[in-house]
């Protein structure tokens, strides 16, 4: 199993102070990587991701980060690319989302959610990236989303910055096939994001009754999706966008 392995890797998570992103730090730093949590909200010390990461045995470095504020972005990238210890591993996970019919939807939240879950994900991982592709390794994962395949509804800024992830995700795998570059799209999982979906009676159990699995997931379920695609055990998967979704996209 040393294959599946992360022991002395370094890997950046974005979006790490709660639900999948705390998930997947957490199953990182039990593989063996020390851990980057980015997160715009995130504490210095003390929060409950570094807590997991340190209760593996790992390192963990905070850093707080606005993914909303391009200028921000490029200068995480600027500080991680240019560190004498290199990024292993990047987890693309920061994200937002924002709810309103779209013949109503504002420019506002239009703009944050591509700003947010697409342009700064490029940005981090074109320095990051750039990086590793200078080493000849490195890992690139991006959290995507069943609506990289399917439209939702009230979502339009989400749904096209997923979609855009998931192309985003071929076309860097292109130019950077030996360095891993995947996604993963989670499929209804119970995190902040979803809570509305959950606390509406209809839409919740239109979702479940969709669901194979009969649940709705749990951020722990991204886990050895997280680990897999980040270990060798996944040499020769590029550009790749899996589906970790209870089966809904089967049904």
């Amino acid at each position: 199993m040393s294959a599946f392995g992360l022991t002395g890797k370094l890997a950046v998570v974005t979006g790490a102070r709660r639900g999948i992103g705390r998930a997947m730090a957490r199953a990182l730093a039990e593989a063996g990587a020390d851990i980057i949590g980015v997160s715009a909200n995130l504490e210095e010390t003390g929060s409950d991701v570094e807590k997991d990461v340190t209760a593996a045995g790992r390192t963990f470095e905070a850093i707080r980060t606005d993914f909303a504020d391009p200028d921000a972005v490029r200068a995480l990238g600027t500080d991680l690319a240019g560190r004498e210890r290199p990024v292993d591993i990047l987890i693309n996970n920061a994200g937002t989302i924002r709810r309103a019919p779209a013949a109503e939807h504002p420019d506002d939240d239009w703009e944050l959610v591509l700003q947010v879950n697409l342009n700064a994900q490029f940005a981090l991982t074109r320095a990051v990236g750039a990086t590793m592709v200078a080493r000849g390794h490195g890992k690139v994962i991006f959290t995507a989303s069943l609506l990289s395949y399917q439209g939702g509804i009230t979502v339009p800024g989400y749904t096209a910055a997923k979609h855009g992830i998931a192309g985003l995700t071929k076309a860097l795998a292109n130019e950077w096939a030996p360095h891993g570059v995947n996604a993963i799209a989670p499929g209804y999982i119970a995190t902040d994001n979803t809570q509305a979906l959950r606390d509406d009676p209809a839409r919740n159990n239109a979702i479940l009754d969709r669901i194979p699995a009969g649940r709705w997931g749990n951020a722990d379920d991204l886990a050895g999706a997280t680990v897999f695609l980040a270990s060798d055990a996944a040499a020769y998967i590029h550009g790749t966008t899996l589906p970790v979704d209870g089966g809904w996209l089967g049904r």
